[in-house]
């Protein structure tokens, strides 16, 4: 055994950048183990440890081991997950290009030294220290590079993210907080039929946002059922391996946007915040928190984030004749106003109803998807009746017509 277990144990004591994996329930149990037996080492007992601290001792290493094999066997795989998984202040800085003093670059390298080690503690070591004889369950050890490992993760961190952005690529708004999505409803961007110009310049603008080239915030303006939100879950599932997250917004939380940017704009990945079915109703404040958001307030977005919204209305505000002769002295500048959210979007494409060959041409290659084989004067007819049934030809349309096909209906 290289080092002593007061050795082992001093070194979770003394964590400090990475403080937080001494409150891991295998650490923290770890921990408690290697203090008895460095106490009984202390002592120097000549018949080796003694019966009251081997009692301890053995209810110690089967609570370690308790909390360990949930996660697997090797000791060292374990705390190797936990060091790459660690959210802390050093990982943070690091992916914000922000300088670290020498101080606590040394640090913690001798910290990943010290924890390198404690992935090595032997089993065998410990359960001679005991010195029972019954039987007591054991873990494994593999090797580490712990200090290569953690130095890759950072290279990595602008592609892969740190902390939840790590582990999912869907997240909303929820108390205030930005919360994980963990069963998002997202397709490929393959299984999606028609609209090509449009989606290619959603592609093309989502491409500058990646290359840090300048993309602009957009507006997906259309009927209904036409693909406009689909095809932005589809663009952000699509580039999600190269850095690329997503955060849905709701109308009642455009508020918190700038409180949104502020939090993301020292993340090295990208983000799209999404806001889906946009539209205002009269004197909506979360209007004008929008508005101020797209262009003029001090809180923009960054250079890592866009706006992508959608709305069945082009100017994303309801509108009656009321409103137009009621008793506003200026009421040019008053619709002025409501007009002006929609132009300070950089860029709005339109989704328009597909015309019946267009619709066809989805239906088609839906169905050839899905697998459904009916001869092609059927699928038509059978098609266009249920479209009139469902108001109207739309993607919407065509996929529910095919996905009723496919179990028979």
């Amino acid at each position: 055994m290289g080092k002593t277990f007061l050795e082992y144990q001093l070194s979770i004591d003394s964590l400090t950048v990475f403080s937080a994996l001494k409150q891991d329930p295998v650490i923290s149990a770890l921990r408690r183990l290697l203090a008895v037996l460095a106490d009984d080492a202390k002592a120097g007992s000549a018949d080796g440890i003694k019966a009251g601290s081997a009692g301890d001792a053995v209810v110690l290493y089967s609570d370690m081991l308790a909390k360990l094999y949930p996660h697997g066997s090797d000791l060292s795989e374990y705390i190797r997950e936990l060091v790459l998984s660690d959210d802390n202040f050093y990982v943070q800085a690091m992916a914000a290009g922000k300088h670290l003093s020498d101080e606590i670059q040394d640090a913690a390298r001798r910290e990943l030294n010290n924890l390198q080690d404690l992935g090595g503690l032997s089993c065998a070591d410990v359960r001679s220290a005991i010195g029972y004889d019954g039987f007591l369950p054991f873990w494994t050890n593999s090797k580490l590079y712990l200090i290569s490992d953690f130095m890759t993760k950072l290279e990595q961190i602008p592609v892969t993210g740190y902390g939840i952005y790590a582990d999912y690529r869907f997240f909303r708004i929820s108390g205030g907080k930005i919360t994980p999505v963990a069963h998002p409803d997202a397709q490929p961007l393959d299984q999606l039929f028609g609209y090509e110009r449009e989606r290619s310049l959603i592609l093309k603008n989502t491409e500058a946002l990646m290359d840090g080239t300048g993309a602009s915030n957009m507006l997906l303006y259309g009927d209904a059922g036409t693909g406009k939100s689909s095809t932005i879950k589809a663009v952000a599932l699509e580039y999600a391996d190269r850095g690329l997250r997503i955060v849905e917004v709701k109308k009642n939380q455009l508020y918190q946007i700038p409180d949104v940017l502020e939090e993301l704009s020292s993340n090295p990945l990208k983000f799209i915040l999404f806001i889906d079915d946009l539209s205002f109703s009269g004197n909506d404040d979360n209007f004008s928190a929008l508005k101020a958001t797209l262009e003029g307030s001090v809180a923009g977005c960054g250079g890592n984030t866009v706006i992508y919204a959608t709305s069945n209305r082009r100017h994303l505000v309801k509108e009656t004749f009321g409103d137009r002769a009621g008793d506003e002295l200026h009421v040019n500048d008053t619709m002025q106003e409501t007009m002006s959210l929609a132009a300070r979007f950089g860029l709005t494409i339109t989704f328009s109803k597909p015309s019946k060959d267009e619709y066809l041409d989805i239906v088609r290659s839906l169905a050839a998807e899905y697998g459904v084989d009916l001869p092609d004067e059927e699928l038509v007819r059978r098609a266009e009746a249920h479209a009139i049934r469902r108001n109207g030809r739309s993607p919407r349309t065509a996929k529910q017509f095919v996905e009723l096909l496919k179990i028979g209906l």
